[in-house]
């Protein structure tokens, strides 16, 4: 099975053809390539079931063999990936129910159309004997913006519980911010079936919802993230565009060995 690895500032998956496997990916299998000490390592594998010209169909694997509703860092490397292979500067990607339309920017850079954020309004959440104020942003998939200077201590802590929250049946990512100033925010980002994150690019969609809709910030928002920078603008309706850099880093092939191994589990 070939492979490419890519990472989305520092948020690295797997990129594999499903015709190059032979079948679809099963989760134990998933959860193998993606350890960092008896697999590959990775933050999860982007699985491309099908191609059609500059156009096409993913899913997006967690590293706990789960998968994802939408990946704002995956779908940009799947975006960079499709460009590369059709020659065209724009591609879509699709996951799911969602086709994003995304455009290359020269260098690494990716615009990518994520859609409308759908921000509620602040919550309450009883947590490790406290109350926590957060907000419920989806960004086709959940997320709980917290209001936090994003200490990683605080981050390791809090990211766990909130993800398995009884408010969030279906877990949710985290995100723990720090408004910087009007145009900009500091983020830590827990991920739903991922852990600690050195980027996330739903979590820098959905924190830039909660910002301008909480009024922390203005669109717009330039999103630090401990892997690097993402900036979000959003129009009058809450559709967002994020713009962020993704790279290749290696390619290779899995041995039959370690599949062979993984498929007897």
């Amino acid at each position: 099975m070939r492979f490419s690895k890519w990472h989305g500032l520092g948020n690295d998956y797997l990129l594999v053809e499903q015709a190059d496997v032979g079948s679809p990916l099963e989760p134990g299998l998933v959860r193998r390539l993606c350890d960092y000490h008896f697999g590959i390592g990775s933050d999860g594998i982007l699985e491309v079931l099908a191609v059609e010209g500059r156009r096409a169909e993913i899913v997006i694997w967690n590293p706990d063999g789960s998968t994802a509703e939408l990946s704002g860092n995956g779908t940009r490397i799947a975006a960079r990936w499709l460009a590369r292979a059709s020659g065209a500067d724009e591609v879509v990607v699709v996951v799911g129910a969602r086709a994003v339309t995304a455009r290359m920017r020269g260098g690494l850079d990716v615009e990518t159309d994520m859609g409308r954020v759908e921000v509620g309004p602040p919550e309450s959440l009883a947590v490790d004997g406290s109350e926590l104020e957060f907000t419920p942003v989806s960004v086709g998939n959940p997320h709980a913006v917290i209001r936090r200077d994003p200490e990683r201590a605080e981050l390791l802590r809090l990211g766990p519980l909130v993800e398995n929250h009884a408010r969030f049946p279906a877990r949710t990512n985290v995100q723990l911010v720090r408004v910087d100033s009007s145009s900009e925010a500091t983020v830590g980002v827990w991920e739903r079936g991922a852990g600690e994150t050195l980027s996330s690019g739903t979590s820098a969609v959905a924190v830039a919802g909660a910002s301008v809709a909480n009024g922390w910030c203005e669109s717009p928002v330039t999103i630090h993230l401990a892997g690097g920078d993402m900036r979000v603008e959003l129009d009058e309706r809450f559709y967002a565009r994020l713009t962020g850099q993704a790279q290749e880093i290696c390619f290779g092939e899995v041995s039959g060995e370690l599949l062979g191994e993984a498929a007897s589990r």
